[in-house]
């Protein structure tokens, strides 16, 4: 409770101070109260939802629409609050000495504090519209992303199979059938050899995935539709009445990913086959670092895998390419991971610029990288959760070429 109490005050501290901005350069009663009406909407939209309602931990729905209003006006008013409370500071600074020399103050403090008022607004105003843009537009802002990748031992008959991705699909947090339909369309407009999903088909039900069922079950490949389990898809941030429920939770998310066509591999694999060649697919169930679900077997997964086969590897975490994958007895030609979702805000230019806050957590975040001769493709995923947008780092689906090195096209 006085957590609650402690909050509101820090909110309602920070908004008045953020409103003197806005008040030195308007004095209309309109905008005044429309401003101070809008600020007390989110917090009350905000501590319905989680203090009354009580989210739950995989925040979707209107619950993530409420902390993500909450975060962008705070970060609005933190940001004119950082200009308005240093020229306060030296206000006062000045101020002091004036009366400490007993000289008279000089004038242009208010068309100074108006003038910073201005610039504070109009900072502030590049992330407010950002992240709004990105919760109205971004989310489904859909990239085609197509990689080539060359192997020595890459068997002759698989010489430019194409492989599509797609990762993260987070159905729960879906809000527009149009464009998710069109999002299936694109997908299949790249008419992959193999459709591969990594993992996170919900947030945090199997049923959230019920109202798309019908257009994901129009997604195909030639060579049929493989799947993996992420940490959102065994119910770990829903609250359960028992064990047996979170059970059968879980059973039911693989019955509709069966029924969507999806082989789904629970630490096993399968071959994939061109003439007389094979390349290896192997499945492992999520396994994560830093406190998250350990339930990928590596070793459970190979049993039916030689050692020289060529293997493509789906496991959702890339930590896993990185603590156990890449320094594996066993040489894992191309992993395929998501869970990151480059954070949903970066900044990406080709060849210039690729940096998202997820780099500090994640040291292969999003894209393709290259250890010990070993590729990983991290999607940036399909959909989102948490915060309902993506800014800079769009919904991704990937298409990736297998070329024989060497070989002429």
């Amino acid at each position: 409770m006085w957590n609650w109490v402690l909050f509101v005050f820090l909110y309602i501290l920070l908004g008045f101070y953020a409103f003197q901005a806005v008040r030195v350069l308007t004095k209309s009663p309109f905008v005044l109260y429309a401003y101070l009406l809008f600020s007390l909407v989110i917090v009350a939209n905000f501590i319905y939802h989680f203090a009354i309602l009580g989210a739950e931990r995989g925040i979707s729905g209107a619950a993530s629409y409420a902390l993500a209003y909450l975060f962008i006006l705070i970060l609005f008013q933190l940001i004119v609050v950082v200009f308005l409370f240093g020229e306060d500071l030296v206000r006062l600074g000045i101020g002091a000495f004036h009366k400490l020399s007993g000289s008279a103050e000089k004038s242009g403090m208010p068309s100074r504090r108006k003038f910073l008022s201005v610039v504070a607004l109009g900072v502030a105003a590049i992330p407010f519209t950002s992240l709004l843009y990105g919760m109205f537009r971004g989310k489904y802002d859909f990239r085609v992303l197509k990689y080539t990748l060359e192997f020595d031992d890459l068997p002759d008959a698989f010489d430019g199979y194409k492989i599509t991705q797609i990762s993260d699909i987070h159905s729960g947090s879906f809000d527009n059938r149009e464009k998710v339909d069109y999002a299936i369309d694109l997908i299949n407009r790249q008419e992959g050899d193999v459709l591969l999903f990594t993992g996170d088909m919900v947030n945090n039900k199997a049923d959230e995935m019920l109202p798309w069922m019908e257009s994901f079950s129009r997604l195909k490949a030639r060579d049929g539709k493989y799947s993996i389990l992420g940490n959102h898809d065994y119910g770990d941030y829903a609250d359960w009445n028992s064990e047996e429920d979170k059970a059968a939770n879980l059973e039911y998310l693989k019955e509709l990913q069966r029924q969507l066509g999806f082989d789904l591999l629970l630490n096993e694999s399968r071959f994939l086959e061109r003439k007389k060649d094979k390349i290896a697919l192997i499945g492992v169930e999520n396994w994560g670092a830093g406190g998250f679900k350990k339930a990928g077997d590596l070793e459970k997964a190979i049993r039916n895998v030689d050692e020289d086969a060529f293997k493509i590897l789906m496991s959702h975490d890339p930590s896993h390419w990185e603590k156990e994958v890449i320094k594996h007895p066993y040489h894992y030609h191309l992993t395929l991971s998501g869970h990151t979702h480059g954070m949903q805000f970066g900044v990406e230019i080709p060849g210039l610029v690729k940096w998202s806050p997820i780099k500090w957590r994640y040291k292969y975040w999003a894209g393709i990288y290259r250890e010990m001769g070993q590729y990983i493709n991290v999607n940036r995923g399909l959909g989102f959760i948490g915060y309902p947008g993506r800014v800079g780092i769009w919904p991704e689906i990937s298409v990736i070429e297998l070329k024989k090195a060497g070989k002429s096209a």
